[in-house]
């Protein structure tokens, strides 16, 4: 294989994963203000309920 379309092969397959580590990065970014907003949302309306203990079975129920 010539030297030329080697090192264009290697030019290509870097761009691709230069393209796809961006491309994680920035969904990861959205995911996580979408969990921030969400979590923010529920802690201002008190909608997130504490575990208590069950004396009888031992087990955790929302209350």
């Amino acid at each position: 294989m010539p030297p030329f379309v080697a090192f264009a092969g290697v030019l290509g397959g870097l761009a691709v994963v230069r393209w796809a580590y961006k491309t994680a990065v920035r969904i990861n970014q959205e995911l996580e203000e979408m969990r921030l907003a969400r979590v923010a949302e529920a802690a201002h309306m008190g909608d997130i309920q504490t575990l208590k203990r069950d004396p009888v079975t031992g087990a955790y129920r929302p209350g």
